[in-house]
């Protein structure tokens, strides 16, 4: 199925649900809305359309630095698999080169690529660690997300503020030492 044809159908099914919730989708407010409802869609789930792994390749660089290396408050947006509402907040990375490294912008867009798909945020964090892990091979890889999940706080327990943070981390900074480097490097 071509891009136009994902779209038409995302429209057909807005408008069907439009319907099924009780809207009249011929009113002239709602005229446009499948329309922009399959646009906006596309964007929020264009990470699958992206490889993360090339986008590190392209700017990937031998380099024989070997300390910590930390972009934090990557700001990211994401829609939550459960219920395609959306969760946000800020990814924090850092990564001990083991002879490459990578251009510091690849770091936000292999962010991005994994948050724009339908996602929770547990494995959001494992996928980007990943990623970095094995595409680099540096001797330790840690990433924490912290975010706010509006199906927690639109529905269900209704529980405004709440934020949310996991962290997975390989190599050295299974090492105390070198996880509280990180976590002062983010203060």
């Amino acid at each position: 199925m071509n891009d136009e044809q994902k779209k038409q159908e995302l429209q057909q099914l807005t408008e069907r649900m439009l319907q099924l919730i009780g809207e009249d989708s011929t009113r002239e407010g709602l005229l446009k809305t499948p329309q922009r409802v399959a646009n906006t869609m596309r964007q929020l789930t264009c990470g699958y359309d992206m490889d993360p792994v090339a986008v590190l390749n392209s700017a990937k660089f031998h380099e024989d630095y070997k300390q910590m290396i930390v972009v934090k408050d990557i700001e990211f947006y994401s829609l939550c698999e459960h219920h395609v509402l959306p969760f946000f907040g800020r990814v924090h990375v850092g990564y001990i080169p083991d002879g490459e490294i990578v251009g510091l912008s690849k770091i936000p867009r292999v962010v991005d690529i994994f948050a724009r798909r339908l996602q929770v945020q547990e494995h959001l964090t494992v996928q980007i660690r990943r990623c970095i892990q094995e595409t680099l091979h540096p001797k330790g890889v840690i990433v924490v997300v912290e975010a706010q999940h509006l199906c927690m706080q639109m529905r269900g327990v209704e529980k405004q503020g709440t934020v949310t943070k996991t962290i997975d981390l390989c190599g050295e900074f299974k090492d105390e030492a070198k996880r509280n480097e990180f976590f002062n490097l983010l203060k």
